[in-house]
């Protein structure tokens, strides 16, 4: 092996293990929670995110929850367009099943065309 040779795989090595640190690092970070904060500790976060949809390869529909409003935004390389804004948002972690809602719309037509043909 030349000089040259033993000089870039050392190189190569050390950028390797500094790249390796890099993501150790970032991991850690992660783990315990620090890396992505913009909060103090113990605050309540006003804001989340509660849904988004690729509407295409461009743009994106995203729901967003602030203070108990919910405000539809669609994102795309042109800017920003508010859809819709301040809706009232449901209870933190109740699922809104449309399937569900729609059989029962049905069911309630069919009780009510029954009650009318009787």
């Amino acid at each position: 092996m030349t000089m040259d040779t033993a000089w870039l795989l050392k190189t190569l090595f050390a950028f390797a293990f500094v790249i390796a640190l890099m993501y150790l690092l970032a991991w850690a970070l992660r783990k315990m929670g620090v890396a992505g904060q913009n909060m103090m500790p113990g605050a309540k976060r006003r804001m989340k995110i509660v849904e988004f949809l690729a509407l295409d390869h461009r743009r994106r529909l995203v729901l967003v929850r602030l203070d108990e409003k919910e405000h539809l935004i669609v994102l795309g390389p042109q800017g920003e367009t508010v859809v819709q804004a301040g809706m009232a948002a449901p209870p933190e972690g109740e699922v809104i099943d449309l399937a569900a809602q729609k059989d029962k719309g049905q069911k309630d037509k069919e009780k009510e065309t029954q009650h009318v043909q009787a």
